[in-house]
């Protein structure tokens, strides 16, 4: 893999921006033709550095209303306990991230869901009883204020 160029960071930080631009629009705004364009777009997609498009959705538009942050200390420190863990947390839709973290917790979850009742159903029926969770600890967001992609 070659080093990024001034090229490749501008093409990275518009399609950050806006993932549906048209490659034509695309290569304008970097100054570059069509074809050479694409296959940077193209490189960079094989190189693993852009690693896929989506859709950024509205939540509470779609009913999920909490969004919460969730520490969870695992009953043994040894990465297969993490690993199970965290397949056992990847089967459940709500959980959205899981980070194994450094410092007092094992593992940081990022949940959406409806509402508290929801929450409460969640941690008690599915998350709580994992096998290797020992404790968890809840925070929930009450408005986020930063939103932004990686600078280049």
């Amino acid at each position: 893999m070659r080093p990024l160029d001034r090229t490749d960071r501008l093409i990275l930080d518009i399609l950050q921006r806006d993932g549906r631009i048209a490659i034509s629009e695309l290569a304008t705004r970097v100054n570059l033709s069509t074809t050479p364009c694409s296959e940077r777009v193209k490189r960079l997609e094989r190189d693993g550095i852009i690693t896929g498009y989506y859709a950024r959705i509205n939540p509470a538009l779609v009913d999920k209303n909490l969004l919460v942050f969730l520490e969870i200390k695992l009953s043994a420190k040894s990465g297969d306990v993490f690993d199970r863990v965290a397949h056992d947390l990847a089967q459940i839709p709500e959980v959205l991230e899981c980070h194994y973290t450094t410092g007092n917790w094992s593992i940081l979850i990022k949940i959406i869901c409806r509402d508290n009742e929801h929450l409460m159903q969640l941690l008690n029926k599915k998350i709580q009883p994992i096998d290797g969770v020992s404790r968890t600890e809840t925070y929930i967001s009450l408005e986020q204020q930063i939103e932004r992609q990686i600078q280049l």
